[in-house]
């Protein structure tokens, strides 16, 4: 432990951002608000809430599954319950827009699998692996090509080890001693030989991690020279030179093939990989290279790199193009960088490479008819390359079936449309056939996407028949979503459903195991039955269980679930999913406190906002960012609750936010209370990140409730100049819109209790840890009432077991003095416009 001289002398030479975190972890914010006092409770430490609610959060993890491709095996993962907070707030850096692990040259903030066995789906017997590591800490599992061997990442105290599974023995063994790399890079791929992996290694003899200087060499400089660059705002950046040499030295990596016998060689020379990819014959990569300079601007995603491709033992290497850095971009969701980008191996061929290139410059804002042009290029990858085709929205990749058939994707934010083409490879540059165009809202006619199998280089492609596909939708209703299988046709447009889920389940088809697709494997839920893996024969009628997961949290067994519709003033049809405890009679019991959640959303058509989302039959797990815990102690609970924005035609969503925000939530207070379920004077309101904002917002410009809970969120959008969430106007284009929108600015107005709960270590574009600070400190300024919660060490989403159940305590002391026991009672809606 460091003392506390020490520690000052150490925040001198560092920044506050600087994070191998010191005092076994505790945030150097978390650690000052430590020191000035015990909360306005009195309590120090971390708290525990009230059992109905803590138990949900021990309730053991259902496995994670993976099915191989012939369906005969099921692979079981188990999943270990929430970390602790000496787990989360171990070491890290958080540098290039990447967190790095340092002691074990990994990702940083993984929840790794404790164990890995093997289910016969045709027995039902489940076998485990021997030899496997003692104490597991699994990460990226992937099966072999041929599906007889499953690959695996081991984290140890000082680094990182692969291991190989084999089904036919039934055993694992180690391949490597901790010397993978997995700081920026996919840790490893199989090599289509089925014998043999590329493996993302340490370089060898690289010496220790550079030290800090304990003076800098000179001031941090930058420039700019008229281009516009405007950019999102981005979190843990490289910040100096320190920065940059700790950022080159992590994720370096040397190239390895390594096979079953853990015999390896060196694949070309160190570089720093963005990503690699082994061509389907296993002749080529083709490897992505970050080059410097390095930007304290953007991430490394945005740094400058190279395309290229390399022969399979790295003795070759041509350079197929030089991206710089990606620092200038056009404005707006549609604008793209120039040049190559999404480049990829063609799936039905051995060695073939095909990408995009914007035709507009990548501004959205030019008129052109094609707005992408997509190439294709054969080894050796000499000559010009082919056009394969062109787009007049925003492409958004191939799906490749075969010699004349594959499904290509485009896109348009700004309309909120797409478009599903099929082209024939075999005559490059011709138009193809439009099989679907549609708005990416509208869920009632959503086609759904093709499903695709497996072909001969282990490569997924579009499963035909004859001139059909078949296809899964998510299925929406105004029932709610009942997911189908289809067989589409190509030439007709016409759809036949095979398979649709019916009430009182909510059953999903996740894969076709027979040629016609007459016998498929389906995930089935229902209010109070677990997810679990169903064999379903569409000919004979037959449903078979694959899997028997018990219910983790029997406690919600109970519980009353429903989808309750609505309208707003406006006439716009509204929905929410309303929780009730367990033997509720609203006739006897009377109306209850209430917690509303949501999340707004914005929509270009009143027609496809109005559509009703989710189902009254999906199995209810309570996740620890559930808002559903407080049915358990006697709330009404409205989760996913519609909040939609709307802007039609010309005019954008967020030009009446405030407006909408308040007529959502007035129409939602109403349905509940009408129905007698609600009492009008004990509603709170919740949010997370967005939600939080609309939280905030709700607040300050509405008397609707009686409290509000506001986690991670974002409150000033001027500290998020050049657009926020889905907004693409910036500060300069509309100052008026920023400050109308920010709850920051009419702190003065927030004269209901507000528990404000962030990540000292949000990760998250645009909430900042300063936003819930400077905003509780401008409540707390005008008099008004509010709590602010720094949880040490976490992320925009809360991962420590202590700190969730930290979070769940406030809320819950928060609702119960606030909310339950309201000693005020809300005055109804009152819109400000004055201000705009």
């Amino acid at each position: 432990m460091l003392s506390l001289t020490k520690l000052t002398n150490r925040i001198k030479q560092t920044t506050m951002r600087k994070y191998i975190k010191t005092l076994s972890g505790i945030g150097l914010l978390a650690f000052f608000l430590l020191l000035q006092s015990p909360d306005a409770k009195g309590q120090n430490g971390y708290q525990r809430p009230p059992e109905a609610i803590a138990k949900l959060i021990d309730a053991p993890a259902t496995p994670a599954v993976s099915i191989d491709s012939k369906a005969q095996w099921m692979l079981l993962m188990e999943r270990p319950g929430y970390p602790s907070i000496e787990e989360v707030a171990a070491p890290e850096l958080r540098i290039g827009g990447t967190r790095i692990n340092p002691a074990t040259n990994g990702r940083s903030r993984q929840n790794p699998l404790t164990g890995l066995s093997l289910k016969n789906i045709a027995t039902g017997e489940t076998y485990s692996f021997a030899n496997m590591p003692a104490n597991p800490a699994i990460s990226n599992v992937s099966w072999s090509p041929n599906e007889k061997k499953i690959a695996f990442t081991h984290t140890v105290e000082n680094g990182i080890e692969l291991w190989v599974a084999d089904l036919e023995s039934r055993s694992a063994r180690r391949l490597t001693a901790p010397i993978v790399n997995n700081a920026y890079v996919s840790a490893f791929e199989w090599m289509p030989d089925n014998q043999s992996l590329m493996v993302s290694t340490i370089v060898e003899g690289r010496g220790e991690a550079p030290r800090q200087p304990r003076a800098p060499k000179g001031p941090v400089i930058q420039e700019t020279a008229g281009a516009e660059a405007a950019s999102r705002t981005y979190q843990d950046l490289l910040e100096n030179a320190y920065d940059e040499q700790l950022f080159e030295y992590y994720t370096t990596v040397q190239l390895q093939r390594i096979d079953l016998n853990g015999k390896s060689s060196k694949v070309g020379q160190p570089a720093i990989i963005k990503s690699f990819d082994i061509s389907p014959n296993g002749e080529y990569m083709l490897v992505e290279t970050i080059q410097k300079p390095f930007s304290y601007l953007v991430p490394a995603s945005r740094f400058p790199f190279n395309y290229e491709v390399w022969s399979a033992n790295g003795n070759n290497k041509k350079v197929l193009a030089q991206i710089p850095l990606d620092e200038v971009r056009p404005k707006g969701f549609d604008a793209t960088r120039k040049g190559m980008r999404s480049v990829n191996w063609r799936a039905d061929k051995p060695a073939t490479l095909y990408w995009a290139e914007a035709n507009d410059g990548g501004d959205p804002n030019l008129e052109v008819q094609e707005r992408d042009i997509v190439y294709m290029q054969s080894a050796p990858f000499n000559g010009k390359p082919t056009k394969l085709a062109s787009t007049s929205l925003r492409y958004g990749g191939i799906v490749w079936g075969d010699e004349n058939r594959a499904w290509l994707n485009e896109q348009w934010w700004a309309n909120r449309m797409e478009k599903s083409t099929i082209i024939d490879p075999s005559k490059p540059g011709q138009p193809g056939h439009v099989i679907i165009e549609r708005a990416t809202t509208d869920r009632y006619n959503d086609p759904g996407n093709p499903m695709t199998v497996k072909n001969q280089y282990g490569r997924n492609v579009l499963k035909l028949d004859k001139d059909d596909v078949f296809m899964t939708s998510v299925g929406g209703s105004p029932e709610g979503d009942r997911p189908f299988l289809s067989r589409f046709n190509l030439k007709t447009k016409k759809q036949e459903i095979l398979f649709r889920s019916e009430a009182p389940y909510y059953e999903r088809p996740i894969d076709i195991i027979s040629e016609k697709a007459d016998r498929i494997i389906t995930i089935r839920e229902s209010q109070d039955e677990p997810e679990n893996y169903f064999i379903r024969d569409l000919k004979k009628g037959t449903l078979t269980a694959i899997t028997d997961f018990p219910h983790p949290q029997p406690e919600m067994m109970a519980v009353n679930k429903e989808i309750i519709k609505y309208k707003r003033k406006d006439g716009v049809d509204l929905t929410a999913v309303l929780y009730t405890p367990a033997g509720y009679d609203k006739d006897k019991d009377g109306p209850l406190p209430v917690l509303m959640w949501a999340y707004p959303r914005e929509y270009k058509s009143v027609a496809t906002a109005a559509q009703v989302r989710g189902t009254p039959y999906s199995f209810t797990r309570v996740s620890s960012g559930s808002p559903i815990f407080w049915v358990l102690r006697g709330y009404a609970v409205m989760a996913d609750t519609e909040f939609p924005i709307i802007g039609e035609g010309d005019k954008e969503p967020n030009d009446t936010f405030r407006e909408q925000l308040v007529m959502n939530a007035e129409a939602a207070i109403d349905a509940v209370v009408e129905m007698g379920v609600g009492d009008r004077n004990r509603i709170g309101v919740g949010g997370h990140s967005y939600g939080a904002f609309m939280t905030a917002n709700l607040l300050a410009h509405s008397d609707l409730f009686a409290a509000g809970i506001a986690r991670s969120g974002a409150y000033n959008r001027t500290l998020t100049p050049f657009g926020f969430q889905r907004e693409e106007r910036s500060y300069w284009e509309a100052p008026e819109l920023y400050n109308y929108m920010s709850p920051f600015m009419h702190a003065d107005k927030v004269n209901e209790p507000l528990l404000l709960i962030h990540g000292e270590a949000d990760n998250n574009s645009g909430t900042f840890p300063i936003q819930s600070i400077r905003f509780y400190n401008a409540i707390k300024g005008h008099g008004g009432t509010a709590r602010l919660v720094m949880l040490p060490a976490e992320s925009h989403g809360y991962a420590a077991k202590e700190s969730i159940l930290h979070m769940l305590w406030e809320m819950d002391s928060w609702l119960e003095e606030h909310v339950k026991n309201a000693t005020t009672k809300p005055e109804g809606a009152k819109i400000d416009t004055k201000d705009r």
